[in-house]
């Protein structure tokens, strides 16, 4: 008959076998009330969730910068941390659910908990420490809950901080818990964008063309294209004057620029939502901006033309018109989906801001 060895004594063990893990948690803990963080209790932010009318940005910076006065991580990082989780909760609900009320963080329960950990649901600081999970009390309560904000986003930004916590070192330590280029280089977009705006609330859109410009557009997601070879439209063409100034519909980085055989010339821009906007056949560029560049929703980034289908320069295959498309970022790929149903809200929006003005 096998031996059968209760969770408690196991985890008591692995608290005898720990005593340094145990005493240098012991140590960040006091070091973490030293610095401050004794101010940043659970009452706190469970008061801050409790608060129906709370602006949603203003929680989140207040628990950013709470983060980053303990962590010396600057707000910008963590926000951008956040961020890109809360863009694969979006993605994939399934798979990477939200498991805060303000942080947009997903973390596995055994990456939490340590993968040899016989407790999933672990809340030791101790025995998760030494079955090497990720999972720390941020907030000093004795408890690392994955279910807490600021334990959740915390955790992230300590195990990401371990190679450095300057702009030049931050990014390996992405690298470090994603092991995914696309993951770093998206975490080192958003904190650009967040650093040049220095606010959260950068979500409004913009049509992509003038209001008051001459133009026409009908949902073409899905039509069939013949030129290099069958393939399906995947954006919508909105048909305007040759020069019509286009305008970028979000707030974003600018990710490409240049020539493409089938949308001449073309610039791709990055939005907080991890949403790729991309703006093709057209006549030119502003030529002041280029790749890393930060853009707002309305300003202007080029011109309507009927540029691609051909080698650099190749126009006038067809009518000036703007190819728009939108393409969602999964983590390891990228997705078109049909933008003619934003590009509706978005113009029904604009003309009500105009008219309020």
């Amino acid at each position: 008959m096998k031996a059968f060895i209760p969770i408690t004594a196991l985890v008591a063990a692995a608290s005898l076998l720990a005593a340094p893990a145990a005493a240098q948690a012991a140590t960040d803990r006091q070091l973490l009330h030293a610095r401050g963080a004794a101010s940043v209790s659970s009452r706190a932010l469970a008061l801050a969730e409790e608060t129906p009318n709370a602006n949603p940005f203003d929680q989140r910076r207040d628990l950013y910068d709470k983060l980053s006065s303990v962590t010396n991580v600057d707000w910008s990082w963590i926000a951008a941390v956040d961020q890109y989780e809360r863009s694969m909760s979006k993605a994939k609900p399934k798979a990477h659910p939200m498991l805060g009320q303000i942080a947009g963080v997903f973390v596995e329960p055994e990456r939490w908990a340590g993968p040899l950990n016989p407790d999933a649901d672990d809340s030791s600081p101790v025995s998760i420490s030494f079955f090497k999970g990720i999972g720390k009390d941020g907030d000093g309560n004795g408890a690392a809950e994955r279910d807490n904000d600021f334990d959740l986003l915390y955790s992230l930004i300590s195990f990401m901080s371990e190679s450095g916590f300057t702009d030049e070192r931050f990014p390996s330590g992405v690298w470090d818990y994603y092991h995914n280029s696309r993951a770093v280089q998206r975490v080192q977009q958003f904190a650009a964008i967040y650093k040049h705006f220095g606010k959260l609330d950068l979500f409004e859109h913009a049509f992509p063309l003038p209001l008051g410009a001459t133009y026409s557009y009908k949902d073409t997601w899905g039509d069939r294209r013949g030129w290099g070879g069958r393939r399906s439209h995947e954006g919508t063409d909105l048909f305007a004057g040759h020069g019509t100034p286009v305008r970028s519909t979000c707030y974003g980085i600018i990710e490409i620029k240049g020539w493409n055989k089938f949308g001449g010339w073309r610039i791709g821009i990055r939005d907080l939502n991890n949403h790729y906007h991309y703006y093709a056949h057209l006549s030119g560029f502003d030529k002041t901006l280029g790749v890393g560049d930060i853009v707002t929703a309305g300003q202007v980034v080029g011109w309507v033309g009927s540029s691609g289908y051909g080698k650099p320069g190749t126009s006038g295959k067809f009518p000036p018109h703007l190819h728009y498309g939108v393409y969602s970022d999964r983590g390891m790929l990228e997705w078109a989906f049909d933008p003619y149903p934003m590009l509706r809200r978005w113009e029904t929006a604009e003309r009500k801001r105009l008219r309020g003005k």
